[in-house]
């Protein structure tokens, strides 16, 4: 299933939500913009599948996946490392003078900058594990260099030498 990360069908953020993610599902996934490879992540460390099958009677909240994508889409950096490398590396060094006073007097938002550029620029690809240490795994590889497209830029594996991102 790692191929499905490096060459399985990509969504745009621009489309989220999209509803071939499960709602409930332990999962690594991929993100890129164009043939740049920027990130890989997973959700559901630590976590069993039967953590995942929604008892009966309850409601059937998104758990897992859907949710770890769900807060990238939304360009929020408080508690998103994703969106946190999506400012500072990208957009923070493109701001202009003028955004830079408008976000110095509130009115323009970061976070709205972020969401912007994720939605406008970045796709992403996704596979589901049956557990959480399986999915561990496949992300350290993947962040290892266990793909075609290298290591992710912005959060490879600090095993050697990452990949140089030429995108703004």
């Amino acid at each position: 299933m790692v191929e499905e990360l490096a060459a399985g069908p990509p969504f745009r953020f621009v489309n989220w939500p999209n509803e071939l993610v499960p709602r409930r599902a332990v999962g690594v996934y991929t993100v890129g913009r164009a043939d740049d490879f920027l990130y890989a992540g997973m959700s559901g460390r630590g976590a069993q599948r039967e953590d995942f099958v929604a008892d009966s009677g309850q409601n059937s909240q998104a758990k897992g996946l859907w949710t770890r994508l769900n807060s990238h889409a939304s360009g929020g950096r408080a508690g998103d490392q994703f969106n946190v490398y999506i400012c500072d590396r990208p957009i923070v060094p493109a701001l202009t003078a003028v955004q830079q006073r408008d976000i110095g007097q509130g009115r323009l938002l970061l976070d709205q900058l972020t969401n912007s550029f994720i939605h406008s620029h970045l796709s992403c690809r996704f596979a589901v594990y049956g557990g959480g240490a399986e999915a561990l795994g496949v992300e350290r590889t993947v962040r290892a260099g266990g793909l075609p497209a290298r290591r992710p830029y912005l959060n490879p594996l600090r095993t050697g030498r990452c990949a140089h991102y030429q995108g703004n």
